[in-house]
């Protein structure tokens, strides 16, 4: 299973759309601990692998990734990481 930000070459059939999300909860404390998204990204492009992976899919093309601080008024902040691409399947020969 591979991620790509590309378009792939080979031969192909698009299987549909996946995306992830995953989110991290920032106390007081570490409020610009942003270096967290580290953590972010590798649980979100796991979880895309699990979900493409689930519909047959031979990887994942177009891979974009949104960021988002959600700020909520009685509590700390979010990070939230989108992530979102297209599934395809290699089509073999006959």
């Amino acid at each position: 299973m591979f991620l790509s930000t590309e378009d792939y070459p080979q031969a192909h059939k698009v299987l549909g759309v996946v995306n992830a999300t995953a989110h991290l909860m920032l106390p007081s404390d570490a409020i610009d601990s942003f270096e967290s998204l580290d953590q972010l990204f590798s649980e979100v492009q796991q979880k895309l692998r699990e979900r493409a992976a689930e519909k047959k899919a031979d990887g994942i093309v177009g891979v974009r990734f949104n960021t988002n601080v959600a700020n909520v008024q009685v509590a700390p902040k979010f990070l939230v990481l989108t992530g979102y691409g297209t599934m395809i399947q290699f089509i073999k020969g006959k």
